[in-house]
């Protein structure tokens, strides 16, 4: 099984501190004869791409993607307008690489970075594709980002239930991307920052093969983002491990116990 790597980061908060404390892991999966997944977890900014394409098509997408996403977070500062010039470099690189032969290279793209650019910071999430974003938050967890895919569409329009669209013919035909075409811009979320929150960002190779429920069980279970993510990977390989498998759990811990809402500021 692939090597999860663990960070913690003291952050100052409206006066007192908090611990953000995040793990990311990709692994190849037990059907797939390479990764096309690649993940970036580096303060402020935690994103998984899930690559796709014949050859090394999806490869070369995601981590073109993610390529260009850290040159973001080390020039600073991580903002929206940031992220979606980095997508264009990435799609003007995918498009120019001498690999991508196919037209359907792209990759999915989603996470969640700690807005610092206003007077009160906030996480927003970002999404192209069906990766996923969740939030676990008194003990309940939400979906946060909503599938860019055909059968999410299908269920919006009421012509198919969530249980139909499981097994549905159609249920890996994304319809945005970023890739070898024209970018159209991630749709953001914006949630209050939390201390007690936990966010999973993850690709369909987990959501494959774990419920929503299942998720919050190893949430439940592992109260430190390095074990929960080796929990749901591990999990994820034993129920088929049919794609590639990466994930990455974000939590916002506070040594005082508090749950309040809270305005940021980074030391």
């Amino acid at each position: 099984m692939a090597e999860t790597t663990t960070t913690t980061r003291s952050v100052t908060v409206a006066q007192r501190r908090l611990l953000l404390s995040w793990a990311g892991v990709t692994d190849q999966g037990r059907r797939r004869d390479n990764n096309q997944d690649a993940f970036l977890a580096d303060f402020p900014l935690f994103i998984v791409a899930d690559g796709m394409g014949g050859h090394a098509g999806g490869e070369i997408a995601s981590q073109s993607t993610v390529s260009r996403l850290q040159a973001v977070v080390s020039d600073g500062p991580v903002t929206r307008p940031a992220i979606e010039t980095a997508l264009e470099r990435a799609v003007a690189d995918i498009a120019d690489h001498p690999e991508t032969t196919d037209e359907g290279t792209g990759t999915t793209l989603t996470g969640v970075f700690l807005d610092l650019a206003d007077d009160e910071p906030q996480w927003v999430a970002l999404n192209i594709g069906d990766s996923r974003v969740y939030l676990l938050r008194d003990d309940r967890l939400i979906q946060v980002t909503t599938d860019h895919s055909v059968v999410q569409e299908l269920i919006a329009a009421g012509k198919l239930s969530p249980e139909e669209a499981e097994g549905h013919p159609y249920s890996n035909v994304i319809t945005r991307a970023v890739g070898a075409s024209e970018l159209t811009a991630p749709d953001y979320i914006t949630i209050d920052v939390r201390a007690g929150d936990r966010f999973v960002i993850c690709s369909d190779g987990l959501t494959k093969e774990l419920t929503d429920y299942g998720i919050q069980h190893f949430l439940r279970e592992n109260a430190e983002p390095g074990p929960a993510v080796d929990a749901m990977l591990a999990a994820a390989l034993e129920n088929g491990g049919r794609d590639n498998v990466t994930l990455i759990i974000v939590q916002v811990g506070d040594p005082d116990g508090s749950s309040s809402t809270v305005a940021d500021t980074v030391e």
